[in-house]
């Protein structure tokens, strides 16, 4: 599981990289605060936080749009694509008979053990009509999530050496494997506000429908190349729903958000073929991949001070965001934010 918090002081926004893994809400308002926007998101942009948030708008507001805005996410902590380009020269080297680096070549594939590396890429779009009865806000949504790992073979070791051909059929039998998981989503957001008991809330639900894209794909280390991942994918379609809560008094605001209500285990395709070594033909291996992915209930509570020219916010998940099972990249977050807008008045 890995655990972030998210910090933003008044005047500079720190994008961790991690800051769409929970709502992917690719929009400037929200990366600024930190990722926030459970009670300090608007009506414009609820829909990717908090859709009861769609029923609070100022008296003046008609209309509302997001042009389509990106956002991207790279993580390599491990550095396991500049330890790939230098691992691939050292084995075009071996390939040619020449076994002179063999002792790099070790080091290299040591380096390359347990090195992992994701990106994330979205973009959302939506317009936003508030009224009085039913606030609506139509939106949509792409996002993808890839993630890459080295896996290095050792079954060569149990073979007496000779003239470091083992660490030559190790990295010949070495591999590079990913995953990714594309998703569209195009839904409605309805919400109300109304007074109950004294007391201002506001309650939303999101109907989407989702289309939801598979890859995995396998090489070895020298012909590896991630734009490939596409060639062997698989999608499918379903409804899915949010839903969200806010109870406010003055600025202060506490709120509760629901996304994709309905569970859904997603299997890509299975990847199997076998590699037999061309520098010992006794040595080969099998590869059979397949991998699974949770599409679960996310909920997350949000509390803050909203003003018209300053805001702080905090959210937490209340429970990990599983994705991948076969990687380790469950995610749980607290973010924190704030903003501070200065006003120029004129005569």
């Amino acid at each position: 599981m890995k655990n972030t918090i998210k910090l933003l002081s008044l005047s500079v926004a720190l994008a961790a990289s991690s800051s769409y893994a929970a709502n992917y809400a690719i929009e400037a308002r929200g990366d600024a605060m930190g990722g926030t926007g459970v009670v300090s998101a608007n009506f414009l942009t609820a829909p990717f936080y908090n859709p009861a948030l769609v029923a609070i708008y100022r008296r003046n507001d008609d209309v509302g749009m997001i042009i389509p805005s990106f956002g991207l996410s790279y993580s390599d902590e491990h550095n396991l694509v500049d330890d790939l380009d230098y691992t691939a020269g050292l084995i075009d080297q071996i390939s040619g008979g020449d076994y002179s680096n063999i002792g790099e070549v070790q080091g290299a594939l040591d380096s390359l053990e347990g090195d992992k590396a994701g990106l994330e890429l979205g973009g959302v779009i939506a317009f936003a009509i508030p009224n009085q009865y039913i606030a609506a806000n139509v939106f949509g949504k792409a996002y993808t999530e890839s993630f890459a790992e080295a896996d290095i073979y050792t079954g060569a070791n149990s073979v007496i050496p000779i003239d470091g051909i083992n660490t030559a059929v190790n990295a010949e039998l070495s591999a590079v494997n990913a995953v990714a998981i594309g998703v569209t989503e195009v839904g409605i957001s309805l919400a109300k506000y109304q007074t109950f008991l004294g007391q201002h809330i506001a309650f939303g639900v999101t109907p989407k429908l989702q289309r939801i894209y598979t890859y995995v794909y396998s090489a070895n280390l020298e012909s590896y190349d991630i734009t490939d991942i596409r060639e062997n994918g698989t999608g499918e379609t379903m409804l899915n729903f949010d839903a969200g809560f806010l109870w406010f008094h003055g600025p202060l605001r506490v709120g509760f958000a629901a996304t994709n209500l309905v569970s859904r285990d997603i299997q890509t395709k299975r990847l199997s073929y076998s590699v037999q070594s061309e520098i010992d033909p006794t040595q080969s291996r099998d590869f059979d991949l397949q991998h699974s992915y949770q599409m679960k209930p996310q909920y997350t509570v949000g509390v803050g001070l909203i003003g018209d020219y300053a805001a702080i916010s905090v959210d937490y998940d209340l429970n990990e965001e599983k994705k991948f099972t076969s990687f380790n990249d469950n995610v749980q977050m607290l973010r924190v934010g704030a903003r501070l807008t200065s006003c120029a008045n004129s005569n």
